[in-house]
C-alpha cells in the first residue's frame, strides 16, 4: 500500500490522503476545484471542472497512472443542471477513452464546490 502525495494538487483538507495505490490500482480521494495552493476556484462550472481535471492529472501522474488508465469515475454535482457542461469538458479530457462512470447530485460539497470527482485507475 502506498500513499500518494503531490504538491501539484491541493493538499487534503482532512485526515486522508490524495490517493492510495494498492497492488496495481490507484484510488483517488475526491478532487474539488481547489488550486494547489488551496484556493477555491469559484468561477463557472466550466472553470471549476477544468481545475478538478488538473488536480486529477497531478495525482494520477504521481501514482504512475493517467486519465488513459482510469477504469471508473465518480462525479458529484451540487446541481444536476450542470451535467451537460461538465460532460462536455469531461469528454475533452477523456477523448475516446470511456471509463465506467456514475454521476449524482448531492446537497452540498466541501468548501461549497460545484463538483467533486474521484477516480480509480490502473497503475502502469
Amino acid at each position: 500500500m502506498k500513499f500518494v502525495q503531490t504538491n501539484e494538487a491541493p493538499q487534503a483538507i482532512g485526515p486522508y490522503s490524495q490517493g492510495m495505490v494498492v497492488n496495481n490500482m490507484f484510488y483517488s480521494s475526491g478532487q474539488i476545484p481547489l488550486t494547489p495552493e488551496g484556493t477555491l476556484v469559484d468561477g463557472s462550472i466550466e472553470e471549476q471542472t477544468h481545475q478538478v481535471f488538473k488536480n486529477l492529472q497531478a495525482v494520477l501522474a504521481e501514482a504512475g497512472a493517467s486519465l488513459s488508465t482510469v477504469v471508473k469515475v465518480m462525479v458529484f454535482l451540487d446541481d444536476l443542471s450542470d451535467f451537460d457542461a461538465v460532460n462536455a469538458i469531461y469528454a475533452e479530457y477523456f477523448g475516446d477513452h470511456r471509463p465506467a462512470r456514475s454521476c449524482v447530485e448531492v446537497s452540498k460539497l466541501p468548501k461549497s464546490a460545484g463538483l467533486e470527482i474521484e477516480v480509480i485507475a490502473l497503475v502502469k
